[in-house]
């Protein structure tokens, strides 16, 4: 459980039981039952890594994109939605070599032109013989990206590094050096699904 969704989970609950109080249980069971959303919201399951040179999916979600750009680069677009688990994990172990964050709009995540358009924390990981760069998106009801890491810090493959608050994206870049394992309309699962695996 991320102490996020403990934090909301108490405040709403007090404020159920404050309205609960003042007038009757039918107008503050609306907070409870949004008490009860959060805590399944910000869960955090533990996940089995697969071993090997592979990239593993930073987000729960959807592959909702995968296309080409140049000169060699596929990018992999995972739309998480507001049931998904939320905790992002790194997708290669290695170094962060880099972390820029990105002002612009609130789109929905699942549209094309989030990627390009919307506020992004994006991260580069250096593994000495690959280098892989996700981008944490915001969406339309998403807006708070929270990253726990900087650069210069080392990652393992699948460790935790972070979350997008309530239905987001995440972009996945990758050389030609990685070889794809998933298609356009899989499910995957942070830290377990392999998205591609090294050539």
């Amino acid at each position: 459980m991320v102490r996020d969704g403990i934090y909301y989970a108490l405040a709403l609950t007090a404020g159920g039981a404050l309205v609960l109080y003042l007038t009757s249980p039918w107008y503050g069971l609306p907070l409870f039952v949004l008490a009860a959303f959060c805590l399944y919201f910000f869960r955090d399951p533990e996940r089995v890594i697969p071993n090997g040179p592979v990239v593993v999916s930073p987000a729960d979600g959807k592959v909702v994109g995968i296309r080409t750009d140049p000169p060699d680069t596929t990018r992999i677009s995972i739309f998480l939605n507001i049931f998904d688990v939320h905790v992002n994990r790194s997708p290669i172990g290695g170094k962060i070599s880099q972390v820029r964050y990105q002002r612009g709009q609130f789109l929905p995540a699942n549209m094309a032109r989030a990627s390009s358009q919307n506020e992004q924390n994006m991260v580069t990981v250096d593994a000495g013989d690959s280098i892989v760069i996700f981008s944490q998106i915001a969406g339309l009801i998403a807006r708070r990206i929270v990253f726990y890491k900087r650069a210069g810090d080392n990652v393992n493959k699948g460790e935790r590094i972070g979350l997008i608050k309530f239905g987001s994206r995440v972009d996945v870049f990758l050389g030609p050096e990685w070889e794809l394992t998933v298609e356009e309309g899989s499910r995957v699962a942070a830290g377990s699904s392999v998205l591609a695996k090294r050539k």
